[in-house]
């Protein structure tokens, strides 16, 4: 058998962050993964930069059961206490350049390294090295018990133990790099509550009529407004041969339901049924087509025009035939079949119940010396940076107590 004093199961953001600080404190530490790479999330994101952090990371940027619970560790590791991090080991990064003229607050303060996300992978490596930290990858758990103050894990490697046993282990989303169920399941066999997990900041599919209208449409971006349950988003809008995606649809996603409409504006800066009224007053000769073809993408136009079944000069248009034109374009309901799932989902909407956990140690109430961080607990990030923010102040706040 091998003791440790902490064991953490997930060698992802969350996972490592917690196991270098851990190690800090002079701990023995050891970090579990089942595959044969660390931080393959950190690897993927952000094009291969990684989006880092959030300079304006709050608790309104995260969606929970238990919405206070992530204001804790938030306000105790922020967004400046990494970019100490980085600083101190010399890597460049630098914020996201914001357009103020599409009023997407959303895209301010989105960090990114200059170079690669491995230089976030390798702080994170040498970190974890340089305490001690035992590496045991690709190694299966099989069973958690706790005997006694002590936990026991059958693995591959056999029978490991330790005294604090940290959760690191993720959500369900994109699983070709690994993810799994195993956090969810562990959590359950010690009687704690999961938030039914699902997919988000996911691209949305549509049902197969509202497809054949808006396949042909693939590849078209465009600045939009979307609103759903009450939340709304300015950001790029993608149509896709499944349906809609882009980082609007993306953040949406985590709101919306089956069965729910989500309301789309594509001319955020235009009023259009007033804009189509002056036209017809001040250019009443020219075909609505050649209108319309100032507002939007011009492939896009056959999607309106369908609609009222009619391309004729703007002059012979009625008020009516201009508010249907300016519903479709302002406030275009659809509602999506669904989602594409984890395959593509960046991350997983609820998870481990922290009603049950220590917003403060991130320890079970129910089982001493049991902690849940990162992915793995009912909080989930906007998209920007805000995951990874959460990540490391989970992984950082739980390690002061461990």
């Amino acid at each position: 058998m091998t003791n440790f004093d902490t064991v953490i199961i997930g060698a992802g953001a969350a996972g490592l962050m917690c196991a270098w600080q851990t190690g800090l404190r002079g701990r023995s530490v050891c970090i579990i993964e089942h595959t044969q790479k660390i931080a393959e999330k950190i690897r993927i994101s952000g094009g291969g930069r990684c989006n880092f952090t959030n300079m304006y990371c709050s608790p309104d940027n995260f969606l929970s059961q238990n919405p206070h619970f992530c204001k804790s560790a938030l306000a105790r590791f922020t967004p400046y206490d990494f970019i100490d991090m980085m600083d101190a080991h010399g890597i460049d990064y630098h914020e996201k350049p914001y357009e103020e003229k599409t009023g997407n607050e959303n895209a301010r303060g989105q960090m990114f390294c200059d170079h690669s996300a491995g230089d976030i992978i390798d702080m994170l490596r040498k970190g974890c090295e340089d305490t001690g930290v035992t590496f045991y990858l690709g190694t299966k758990v099989y069973d958690v018990a706790k005997n006694s103050d002590v936990f026991d894990l059958e693995t591959d490697r056999g029978t490991i133990s330790c005294d604090k046993l940290v959760i690191a282990s993720g959500g369900l989303s994109i699983p070709k790099i690994g993810a799994s169920n195993f956090g969810y399941e562990l959590a359950k066999s010690f009687g704690l509550n999961i938030i039914t997990p699902r997919a988000a900041l996911v691209p949305l599919t549509f049902e197969q009529n509202l497809l054949s209208q808006t396949k042909e449409f693939s590849g078209i971006s465009m600045d939009a407004y979307v609103t759903c349950a009450g939340a709304s988003f300015r950001e790029g809008l993608l149509f896709t041969h499944r349906g809609l995606s882009g980082p609007s649809i993306l953040q949406i996603s985590s709101y919306w339901n089956e069965g729910k409409d989500i309301t789309i504006n594509m001319a955020p800066e235009k009023d259009i049924f007033t804009h189509l009224q002056h036209a017809r007053d001040t250019r009443p000769k020219q075909m609505i087509r050649t209108i319309l073809s100032e507002i939007m993408p011009a492939r896009l136009i056959p999607l309106i025009l369908d609609n009222i079944k009619d391309d004729t000069r703007i002059a012979d248009m009625s008020n009516v035939s201009l508010q249907t034109i300016a519903t479709l374009i302002n406030t275009w309901a659809i509602t999506p079949k669904g989602t594409e799932g984890y395959r593509t989902a960046e991350v997983t909407l609820g998870g481990v119940d922290t009603k049950g956990i220590s917003s403060k140690t991130f320890e079970s109430h129910k089982v001493k010396g049991l902690h849940f961080i990162g992915e793995t607990l009912d909080v989930t990030g906007h998209l920007g940076g805000h995951n990874f923010q959460w990540a490391w102040a989970s992984g950082w706040c739980c390690a002061q107590n461990l």
